[in-house]
């Protein structure tokens, strides 16, 4: 784990400058000026430089490229964090310092862009991707306020990129509930379990029949973290799909569309990761987390298309397709959730590929019944972070979709729309306000996009943070 801390050293090895104002800069010489200078502004990049003594440092010269675009800019300079840390990483830098002549907003970007960086799967290799040891920022670049944040981010957000990255071989339906109970414990959260009888005795027929064909029990993790300052009444839940690896079933996935499936727990990660990040924070927020975990496996014991499963709510679901079996382990969570009376309900989960063709892996589709000012309040945190989200209709018309001959749903909608009728089948289970993100296509890349790496992401963990904060302060209106 990287570490990031203050100092109040007058070395340093990356300075962070005003690539508009070259000239007025303070940390540069007249020569530095100089040879930056010539370069034409735009194309500035990352620049190493050794100064009299022989020391190699690196130049960062931030370019505002975005008028009145306070977002885009702040993604640039996370950019431009990755950018660094790739020259330091050339550099063979094992610790590096930051001094920032911008804002503390800006610096804190640009330090989270490289920081976010420094990350390898490295727990199966005999061979270990080497990484920056230490980050330290100078006093006058971020407060100490600051550097914890960002150290309860990279934490948050590195613990769900292992969790994700695991193979089922290391992270079963057991392991996740697990990894939750350790964080949980670092962090003051209240942990529980529902073990198989507990599961059976509330009748979660979807996550009973979507297990079917594993030999290992399934589990329902349930988390809490309730400060005594919480601003709410009524808790805010979070809800993540769990299935820690899905073969299709019996509907089973051709092609190397199996060859990712561990990641098919993202949203349980993003949840987990988001509570976690939530209580390191401190957030005066009432929040319950909710996630059940199951291996879609294929057994002479596994259900199949055909199949009725009845949900823990007496609705009965005819299965047209056992890859579409997300669904029905969240309705089960969904109707859970309905005990606490919630005041507003996220879910999580790599859902569709629908969702994925639609937005691509650049964002998140999302769509529920919350107000638009919950809705606007999310959008905003999603911009701020670059964890974008753009809303898809839950029209009544693909309610039409989803009916069945024999049963009270089926599990799959017409060959179109398809991340909405999955999004109008969990609308069902949902007696309060919800919302519902489909992050299938950023939660797990097959090549890294500047500071996400290439398998796990660790998305949504900075937007909720960023919606919790902005959440706390509607609700104390």
């Amino acid at each position: 784990m990287i570490s990031i801390s203050t100092t109040n050293s007058p070395q340093f090895s990356i300075l962070l400058v005003d690539g508009n104002n070259l000239s007025e800069s303070n940390f540069l010489s007249k020569e530095q000026i100089s040879i930056l200078s010539k370069k034409a502004v735009n194309d500035l990049k990352v620049f190493g430089m050794i100064d009299e003594k022989g020391n190699e440092f690196i130049i960062a010269p931030f370019v505002k490229k975005e008028k009145n675009n306070q977002d885009a800019d702040l993604e640039i300079i996370r950019t431009l964090g990755c950018a660094t840390h790739k020259l330091a990483l050339d550099t063979q830098l094992k610790e590096v310092v930051i001094q920032s002549e911008l804002s503390s907003e800006f610096s804190f970007a640009f330090a989270e862009g490289f920081a976010l960086s420094n990350y390898k799967f490295n727990k199966y290799k005999s061979k270990s991707s080497p990484l920056i040891q230490n980050v330290s920022v100078s006093n006058n670049t971020l407060t100490s306020e600051q550097v914890s944040s960002l150290n309860n981010i990279i934490k948050s957000v590195f613990y769900a990129r292992d969790i994700v990255n695991e193979p089922l071989s290391g992270l079963d339906a057991k392991g996740i509930s697990e990894s939750a109970k350790k964080v949980a414990g670092e962090s003051g959260i209240f942990y529980k379990e529902l073990g198989i009888e507990e599961i059976r005795k509330r009748n979660m027929g979807g996550v009973l029949g979507v297990n079917q064909g594993s030999q290992f029990d399934p589990t329902f993790t349930v988390l809490e973290w309730k400060p005594e300052n919480a601003v709410n009444k009524q808790p805010v839940i979070l809800v993540g799909k769990g299935v820690v690896y899905d073969t299709g079933g019996y509907n089973v996935k051709v092609g190397d569309g199996m060859t990712t499936m561990k990641c098919d727990m993202g949203g349980a990660a993003a949840v987990f990761g988001g509570t976690y990040l939530a209580a390191l924070e401190k957030l005066p927020l009432h929040i319950i987390t909710l996630v059940p975990a199951v291996e879609n496996r294929i057994n002479e014991k596994a259900f199949v298309a055909g199949d009725i499963l009845t949900i823990s709510d007496g609705t009965t679901v005819e299965v047209l397709n056992t890859d579409a079996e997300g669904r029905l382990i969240l309705a089960d969570a969904l109707v859970y959730a309905q005990q606490f009376d919630p005041e507003l309900v996220l879910d999580f989960a790599t859902l569709t590929g629908a969702a994925m063709r639609a937005i691509g892996s650049g964002g998140t589709a999302f769509m529920g019944t919350a107000s638009e000012d919950i809705k606007n309040l999310a959008v905003k945190a999603a911009y701020q972070t670059h964890e974008r989200i753009a809303e898809l209709p839950l029209w009544d018309d693909f309610a039409e979709q989803l009916k069945s001959e024999i049963a009270d749903l089926s599990n799959l909608g017409g060959p179109l729309a398809g991340a909405s009728t999955a999004g109008k089948f969990l609308e069902h289970f949902t007696k309060y306000p919800w919302l519902h993100f489909d992050i299938a296509g950023p939660a797990f890349l097959s090549s890294a996009s500047s500071y996400r790496p290439a398998g796990g992401t660790g998305t949504g963990i900075r937007f909720l943070l960023e919606f919790f904060k902005s959440y706390i302060s509607y609700v104390k209106k």
